[in-house]
């Protein structure tokens, strides 16, 4: 399991801050997840992201798209949505409420046929 620095070694002063790190973009992630089959987290211009979300129309799945920023902008809740889950990278696609990871891992399962 992930290492996570444990919540009650927050200074009382920082603990809010902490917690509700642009909560109302992992809320609005949550709640896409929780209503569709497909999630694809991305940016705007990144070739992966792209990638990803040609994958699923190549493959005549239907997803549901967010997008925060731009590699100049949005920064801040990519970090809190990184912080969230753990990835490290963009894009993040959800299948069935299960975050597969990235564009190469899709097109990992997309050739495996486990998708």
């Amino acid at each position: 399991m992930r290492k996570i620095f444990s919540q009650k070694n927050l200074h009382p002063n920082i603990s809010k801050q902490v917690l509700e790190y642009h909560k109302e973009v992992i809320n609005e992630v949550e709640e896409a997840i929780e209503e569709n089959q497909i999630v694809i987290v991305g940016m705007r211009w990144n070739d992966a992201v792209w990638q990803a979300k040609r994958n699923f129309r190549k493959a005549g799945k239907k997803f549901k798209y967010l997008e925060y920023g731009s590699y100049t902008n949005g920064w801040r809740k990519r970090l809190a949505l990184k912080m969230w889950s753990g990835w490290p990278t963009f894009p993040m696609i959800f299948i069935d409420q299960k975050l597969i990871g990235g564009n190469s891992d899709l097109r990992k399962l997309l050739k495996s046929d486990k998708l």
